[in-house]
């Protein structure tokens, strides 16, 4: 479902995000009028012997108008390595697709670029990955 805003209510309020990161980023993308799709596909990554999925990624945004997913991490540099291997792995098998990570630092720059001061302090220390 794309989402846009509506009579100047961002769609980011009736939406459950897995991070409240992915909600400040809906927010910008709303508030700059760009068109977005949340978790909209999931692409398999690896499979077992019988064909079965056993690894697969949902990146967090689709940007129609760029034909560009977006990826968001809050993770420690440390903790990312399971998602830095994803993304790898997306490079690898689906080259045409268009996708970018965000990472803490990349998102907390964004947020204080647009204003969101408040909300960017969130996101520095250890303390990010369970920003509530």
């Amino acid at each position: 479902m794309m989402s846009k805003v509506d009579n100047g209510e961002p769609h980011r309020r009736h939406r459950q995000f897995a991070h409240p990161a992915e909600a400040e980023f809906a927010y910008l993308l709303d508030y700059y009028g760009i068109e977005w799709d949340y978790e909209p596909r999931t692409f398999p990554l690896e499979w077992d012997e019988a064909g079965n999925v056993t690894l697969a990624f949902s990146p967090d945004f689709y940007l129609p108008e760029e034909d560009t997913y977006v990826e968001l991490t809050t993770l420690r540099p440390s903790l990312s390595t399971h998602k830095n291997r994803k993304m790898r792995l997306m490079q690898e098998l689906y080259p045409h697709i268009n996708i970018k990570l965000y990472k803490r630092t990349a998102i907390h720059r964004l947020l204080v670029k647009y204003g969101l001061d408040e909300e960017a302090a969130k996101i520095r220390g250890t303390g990010a990955q369970d920003w509530r």
